[in-house]
């Protein structure tokens, strides 16, 4: 399936407002625990969208829910902000890099995807472009943070392949209204039993809270999944690189932090991958309808069919 530009302008908006979670999270909540953010920043959202589409899953539907709201929420937000809170906001990011490489292999495995060379070679480039615009001599290394960090990569690597193949027949929105609310509340004993009480929150924190909770997850996990359901994991995946990208132009407009020429190459590098990510995955379609085309001929009517409903 040709990706279409506007699916895949609409998924990236949704990493790139992610990068703003690392300088929303450091400047404006400092008082809060990380798996506390984490718990403010989904079920809130995900309640109120469940007030609006007024729908349950049913059956084997909860499990599977359950499952996904773990892996895309209550584990990956978890260590995202456990890696926000120990790491500078470039560096929490940096391991996220790693993400596009674990998708192309999990793809292959759930999905039967094949592997391409050129999803690799992007992988690895957006690695190495990230690396290049956030590790300066500068950057603190906390090993806590990085394994965080890694964690939580893994863990929406899983819950974004398992989306692809777990498709409810029901709306985007339900679909995302389930997943924020039950990663949610899995979250909610973990704090009632170990974290400590939250504090009272300040008209800043509210508005910090809104902003993750509504439009950085509510609103960007609605367009995420759009992106996720429509386009293959080799188009989507390296679009979460836009986050530390976005995290370092935040950082450096807002936060007084340097920008070399070293990161900017790495910047550089990284809108490269995910350009020739895109342009790889176009060729590759383009080749494959034509050879589709080609054979199409020799084939009786009925396979006709059963190749045209599979375009």
């Amino acid at each position: 399936m040709r990706p279409n530009a506007s699916d895949v302008l609409l998924t990236a908006i949704a990493p790139a407002i992610w990068g703003s979670t690392y300088a929303v999270t450091t400047e404006f909540l400092p008082n809060y625990s990380p798996i506390t953010v984490a718990m403010l920043r989904a079920l809130p959202a995900g309640l109120l969208l469940l007030m609006i589409v007024r729908q349950l899953p049913t059956g084997t539907w909860w499990a599977r829910i359950f499952v996904l709201g773990a892996l895309n929420f209550s584990i990956f937000l978890s260590m995202l902000f456990i890696a926000a809170y120990r790491l500078p906001g470039g560096v929490a990011a940096t391991v996220g890099a790693v993400q596009p490489l674990l998708v192309v292999f999990l793809a292959y495995f759930v999905l039967a995807s094949p592997i391409r060379l050129v999803s690799i070679v992007v992988a690895l480039v957006g690695a190495a472009g990230v690396a290049l615009l956030v590790l300066t001599p500068r950057a603190a290394l906390d090993p806590v943070g990085i394994l965080a960090g890694l964690a939580g990569a893994a863990s929406m690597a899983c819950g974004m392949v398992l989306s692809r193949k777990w498709q409810p027949p029901v709306s985007l929105l339900t679909f995302t209204a389930w997943q924020l609310t039950a990663g949610g509340l899995l979250l909610v004993p973990v704090i009632l039993l170990v974290e400590p009480a939250i504090p009272v929150p300040t008209i800043t924190n509210v508005l910090a809270l809104a902003w993750l909770g509504l439009i950085g997850m509510a609103l960007t996990y609605l367009l995420w999944l759009r992106g996720v359901t429509r386009l293959d994991s080799a188009v989507v995946s390296p679009l979460l690189l836009l986050s530390p990208v976005t995290a370092v132009l935040l950082g450096w407009m807002f936060l007084d932090q340097t920008l070399t020429a070293l990161q900017i190459t790495g910047g550089i590098l990284v809108i490269g991958s995910i350009w020739l990510g895109q342009r790889a995955n176009r060729r590759s379609d383009a080749a494959l309808k034509r050879h589709s085309t080609a054979m199409a001929p020799r084939l009786n009517p009925a396979h006709q069919g059963i190749l045209g409903s599979g375009d």
